[in-house]
């Protein structure tokens, strides 16, 4: 059966070019140029993917994606950004997409993200809760700053302390929940990982707590809540912070007395987890906007691990570097065995927005589309290049416009680019807003 793609992107040209290489590769491909009209065929036919453009006249991906985390759980999307989008891109990932790619696209690269989507999706269900959760490889690094890291972890894991763990997008927070659980005398239980970011409102109750049959229109049958499978092992709880207010009462009430109530059920169920929790917002902050109780905080912070960013990490970057090619290699089937010493001069002063996960797309594509067994700077996106040799962090008006840039966008991703909310988030006006918008190239 012909696999069916939707691809939903504003420019015509460029939607030919990809809708015509795509059917030469036997995919059946339909187009829309809006969210609007893109969310109408989701709605109509069934899809195998969806490749979606970050930004569209009528809105951004994220705003389809929240849509669809409840009506299409299982459908994969792999966004399609520029280069200067990648912070927004890797915060996607966090939004319940698959993967991003980055313009101009690489034939070879669009074809190795689709076959791994589709993969990935047709891929059996993990195992039930109560096996071991196997060991991951992974580079611990070499730095005072991961040394200090694995400490912390090493202190915390055979203790039944909440773990909070702090750190940008893309920088291992769930590998350090596994390193902790993994460490704990509850590893041969079971080990959940929950996406906060990418449960709706309306269903993250019954996720997490399960409901009785009949308990709301749909609700066919009893189902299991994610805590009642975690009972006896770790339950992670990625981007907490997403939670709603009514949710996170609930879940203090189950922390404090060890129970768990069904959605529509009126009975207690006994269990015993323990709870480690990641963001990448400052929850003081939420919490002094009235987005996130005190109380709760408190109860999952009796242990802190702050994430260094990739930036950060020094002498590990060269240690990454050569797992990831190594990993790309057994991946792709390629024997790439170094990268040219002017590539590794960029990637050291390359800032890294997107922390691990960029690094390991950037060398993936690049093994993908070397020729021989040497990637050179040939390879990577021009604007990379630019912004490395443009990089000094001593540079004090440059590090002070970075973050403000982030800032901004930060607040236009939160309220889903309305321009007044975001300049009342910010606490300026909206020509100000308006303004750094174009300098920043955020319009």
């Amino acid at each position: 059966m012909e696999t069916k793609i939707l691809l939903i992107e504003d420019d015509p040209t460029f939607a030919k070019i990809v809708t015509t290489f795509l059917d030469k590769k036997g995919y059946q491909v339909s187009t829309a140029s809006s969210l609007q009209s893109g969310e109408k065929l989701v709605s109509s036919e069934k899809f195998d993917l969806l490749l979606l453009d970050y930004r569209l006249p009528d809105g951004i991906g994220l705003d389809l994606i929240a849509k669809m985390g409840t009506q299409f759980p299982v459908l994969p999307v792999v966004i399609i950004t520029g280069f200067d989008d990648v912070r927004t891109a890797v915060k996607s990932i966090q939004s319940g997409a698959f993967e991003y790619i980055i313009k101009p696209i690489n034939p070879d690269e669009l074809l190795l993200v689709i076959e791994s989507a589709l993969n990935k999706k047709e891929q059996p269900k993990p195992k039930e809760p109560g096996k071991k959760t196997p060991k991951e490889a992974f580079i611990k690094g070499e730095s005072p700053i991961a040394q200090k890291l694995y400490e912390y972890v090493d202190l915390v894991a055979p203790t039944e302390m909440s773990v909070m763990i702090i750190g940008e997008s893309g920088t291992g927070k769930e590998h350090i929940a596994r390193s902790i659980h993994n460490q704990s005398k509850r590893a041969d239980g079971p080990f959940i990982a929950v996406d906060c970011g990418v449960l709706s409102k309306e269903l993250a109750a019954s996720e997490l707590f399960g409901h009785a049959k009949g308990a709301f229109t749909g609700a066919l049958q009893d189902k299991v809540g994610l805590l009642e499978k975690a009972n006896g092992g770790t339950l992670f709880l990625d981007e907490i912070g997403n939670l709603s207010y009514d949710v996170q009462v609930k879940l203090l009430r189950t922390l404090q007395e060890r129970t768990i109530e069904p959605v529509g059920s009126g009975k207690s169920i006994p269990i015993n987890i323990r709870l480690i929790s990641a963001t990448n917002e400052n929850l003081l902050q939420e919490i002094g906007a009235g987005n996130f109780r005190e109380d709760i905080y408190h109860r999952i912070n009796e242990f802190k691990i702050q994430m260094p960013a990739l930036r950060e990490r020094g002498v590990d970057l060269e240690l990454f570097i050569q797992y990831f090619v190594d990993l790309s290699n057994k991946e792709l089937d390629r024997s790439v065995k170094r990268l040219s010493p002017e590539l590794i001069e960029v990637f050291k002063k390359y800032d890294w927005p997107g922390n691990l996960r960029e690094l390991k797309n950037v060398i993936k594509r690049s093994v993908l589309l070397s020729k021989g067994d040497e990637i050179g700077t040939e390879l990577l996106p021009e604007e990379m290049i630019t912004r490395a040799q443009n990089s000094n962090p001593n540079d004090l008006k440059l590090v002070q416009e970075t973050n403000e840039r982030e800032l901004i966008l930060n607040a236009l991703i939160q309220t889903r680019y309305n321009k007044t909310k975001a300049a009342q988030l910010l606490n300026i006006d909206r020509k100000t807003l308006y303004s750094k918008m174009e300098k920043y190239q955020l319009d």
